[in-house]
């Protein structure tokens, strides 16, 4: 196992240590019952790191008894230890048999409450997986945020964005509702992580890409990895997109291959920047009003279509209309409610 592995594993172990502690005292209000269903649902190794630690609890019961020894010192104890003396608790390393030798009934009392909580926590969570209500994750107008999720992949949201995310049995499901969202997913063999948008589908696995989102239009970019994209329009069908490359939906129709692109400069908005190279000025402009407070205008059509390159600070319209004036042929007036831009 991976050193961010093991540092992960051990701190869903602590996490799971505090559940318990709370559980036990009977401390969790409403909002704290709903955390901890959150937090159990979200991966199959919190439930199993859970189970762990029940299973050692009811195994010790002299420590239980014993004030100066008990469950909630030990794992005191156990959290403000260094790692290096910190070995995982395993349930299987306390054998029934050992401890059948020393307290028959008691170990039968206590077999049997381990099993019927494993039935219990492992029905609720088959049976709530597939109802739990998904989380919704936006952004407003100018706006961009991260998020880690609860199976430590890591969501990042642009400009008036919207997505949804809920947890199943067999797959991690992302909707995106409107915008763009970069993900940078968490590899998790047991559950494929999908992103929906309208009629198109991407899988990955341990992988970051870009999907946008704008009308009939979605566009994938991926920075790392591979991802498969498929469509409900067209049944059976596959394309693969690798590292560098992008892939363009319109209206669901799948191209036949993904392009090669500079991810970088796609995905430029995750540095907070713009960047554009010889692309016409009205799409440039179009891309300045999704952050922007006072729109642009182009007043003569023609301008539209005008070949322009540059990399800019989001948001940082000042520069943008520096830039404009700086053009041939064009004039640029600046009021308080909108920009104009037209030709000279």
């Amino acid at each position: 196992m991976h050193n961010r592995d093991e540092e992960i594993r051990s701190l869903i172990a602590r996490q799971a240590a505090d559940w318990f502690v709370a559980q036990r005292d009977g401390s969790l209000g409403p909002l704290e019952r709903k955390a901890f269903d959150e937090w159990l649902l979200a991966s199959p190794v919190h439930v199993d790191e859970y189970l762990g630690v029940t299973a050692v609890a009811l195994a010790l019961p002299t420590a239980a008894d014993d004030p100066e020894f008990s469950i909630d010192a030990v794992l005191q104890r156990a959290r403000l230890a260094d790692d290096a003396e910190v070995r995982p608790l395993r349930a299987p390393a306390l054998t029934p048999r050992v401890a059948r030798a020393r307290h028959p009934a008691w170990q039968r009392m206590q077999f049997a409450a381990v099993i019927a909580l494993i039935a219990l926590v492992f029905g609720a969570y088959w049976w709530s997986t597939t109802r739990v209500t998904p989380q919704l994750y936006a952004t407003a107008h100018g706006e961009q945020h991260s998020w880690p999720l609860a199976d430590h992949s890591v969501l990042r949201l642009d400009t008036d964005t919207a997505v949804t995310v809920r947890y199943g049995r067999t797959e991690r499901l992302v909707e995106l509702v409107r915008g763009q969202a970069y993900f940078e997913v968490a590899h998790e063999p047991a559950r494929h992580f999908r992103v929906a948008a309208g009629t198109t589908n991407i899988v990955a696995v341990g992988t970051q890409f870009d999907v946008r989102r704008d009308g009939a239009l979605t566009i994938v970019t991926v920075i790392d990895g591979r991802v498969m994209v498929s469509s409900t329009d067209a049944a059976h069908r596959q394309v693969p997109v690798s590292a560098g490359e992008q892939l363009r939906v319109i209206d669901g129709a799948l191209p036949d291959h993904a392009i090669p692109v500079d991810a970088q400069r796609s995905a430029a908005w995750l540095r907070h920047q713009i960047s554009f190279d010889q692309e016409p000025l009205g799409a440039v402009v179009a891309e300045f009003n999704r952050y922007g407070v006072v729109p642009i205008e182009i007043e003569s059509p023609s301008l539209a279509s005008l070949q322009v390159s540059g990399v800019f600070t989001i948001g940082d319209t000042d520069t943008f209309v520096a830039f404009l004036r700086t053009l041939d042929d064009v004039t640029v007036q600046a009021t308080p409610a909108r920009i104009r831009v037209s030709r000279r």
